[in-house]
């Protein structure tokens, strides 16, 4: 077993399972600059390894992952706010094409809060585990944004466009029985099994038929065309809203625990 720490994420390695750990608890494994960029890191080493033959995607404390770390976003916004949405062309768009990309099965252990990019990352996978009481939402608009880490493209192959508008556009809070009934998450388990029988899946994967699975996720990748022009829509989309009053003002309304007031532009 060989384990690797490059703060905030964790990378253990052990005989062709590859377990990538987002490790930022203290801060519900919200994504700042540091994160993504050591997590993007640890997919581009994982998907250039020919003895890796699965991968877990999993988080340390209470919640996978909340989304962008808005305390780091807010202070972007302040300095400029035309240039606080590069990081979804700089670090998003790389992060999730790097994990799409992955020819190897990819596992994902969900607990806790799964939400904007989170969820993003979370459905970048091809098998997910979730908690019985972790939640999940779209978030964006509850921001003035529209989406980005392919969600516009990956919840529509999920969950049918249809509900991926309402989603997407009311931003609700749903529960791990809806993610199940409407096919995000393959499997709902106890919260304190989620660990375990992610693992328990990415194992079976890694001493599984490598070059089958490979094909399989490439046939099913050919079935769902389209995700790099849907991350280059939303940076598109992302830059011109995060320059918006609503979003600057939704911003700081959520910092301080107001509600905000969108005057549409």
């Amino acid at each position: 077993m060989t384990t690797q720490l490059t703060h905030p994420v964790a990378v253990e390695i052990t005989d062709g399972l590859v377990t990538v750990t987002l490790a930022r608890a203290d801060a519900s494994n919200a994504l700042d600059v540091a994160t993504k960029t050591a997590l993007a890191a640890a997919i581009d080493r994982v998907g250039t390894d020919p003895d890796v033959r699965a991968v877990l995607l999993a988080a340390d404390g209470r919640h996978f992952c909340v989304g962008q770390d808005l305390g780091e976003h807010v202070e972007g916004l302040r300095a400029d706010p035309s240039t606080a949405m590069s990081t979804v062309g700089e670090h998003y768009n790389p992060l999730i094409s790097a994990l799409a990309a992955v020819a190897v099965p990819v596992v994902v252990a969900i607990h806790g809060a799964c939400v904007g990019a989170g969820l993003g990352l979370a459905l970048a996978g091809d098998i997910r585990v979730a908690g019985e009481s972790s939640t999940f939402s779209t978030a964006f608009t509850g921001i003035g944004l529209a989406s980005d880490s392919g969600l516009s493209h990956t919840l529509v192959g999920a969950v049918g466009a249809s509900r991926a508008a309402g989603l997407m556009l009311l931003g609700d809070r749903f529960g791990a029985a809806d993610a199940f009934e409407w096919g995000l998450v393959h499997r709902v388990v106890p919260d304190d099994t989620v660990d375990e029988t992610a693992r328990t899946l990415a194992e079976r994967l890694a001493h599984g038929p490598t070059a089958a699975y490979e094909q399989v996720k490439a046939l099913l990748g050919a079935t769902t065309p389209g995700l790099p022009d849907a991350l280059e829509r939303e940076r598109t989309a992302q830059e011109l809203l995060g320059a918006s009053a609503d979003h600057t003002t939704a911003v700081e309304a959520f910092l301080t625990k107001d509600r905000p007031t969108f005057v549409g532009h």
